[in-house]
């Protein structure tokens, strides 16, 4: 796996990067290709507060955990915990849906398994800007809000985000 690590306002010592690298490299017993495989960390200070933020980029899915503490090694090793429950989940899924296949070619079943959606909503997307949509997202009380935007003339999404700013998703 290759590592980028960096950090927003505190000095990455090589300590930090090899106890990181260290308890990352576990990682590699549920990737195909662990070379192949890029893992971004950002480790951020606030306060007391340490915050790590690592991405997982592999060819077929992301993987992506944040976790704050006041001990930097305690917030690492918390975040790995973390990722092995994501891959754990996603790996278990993989294998579940590869067995649910193999089980319909060999006996043709015709039997989906299927998501319970519970709530339909059809919305009319009204030509906005950024900040119009903030405010309507924040007048909702919603977390996240879907508009198409006056400026690209594209479907986005706001959202906010766990360190109270916002992101935005945009179409193409």
């Amino acid at each position: 796996m290759r590592y980028l690590i960096r950090g927003e306002k505190i000095q990455v010592t090589d300590s930090i990067k090899d106890y990181i690298e260290e308890k990352l490299s576990k990682m590699d017993k549920y990737l195909d290709n662990p070379e192949n495989v890029e893992a971004k960390i950002l480790i951020k200070v606030n306060g007391v507060e340490q915050r790590v933020e690592v991405t997982i980029q592999t060819k077929g899915y992301f993987l992506r955990a944040e976790e704050a503490h006041s001990d930097l090694y305690a917030a690492i090793d918390l975040i790995i915990d973390k990722l092995e429950r994501q891959f754990r989940k996603y790996k278990t899924k993989l294998i579940d849906k590869s067995r649910q296949e193999n089980i319909k070619d060999n006996f043709d079943i015709d039997e989906t398994i299927e998501e319970e959606i519970v709530k339909r909503k059809k919305i009319y997307l009204k030509p906005m800007d950024e900040e119009e949509a903030i405010m309507q997202m924040e007048l909702l009380g919603h977390t996240f809000f879907v508009f198409k935007n006056i400026e690209t003339d594209t479907i986005c999404v706001i959202y906010k985000r766990h360190d109270g700013n916002y992101g935005l998703i945009e179409t193409n």
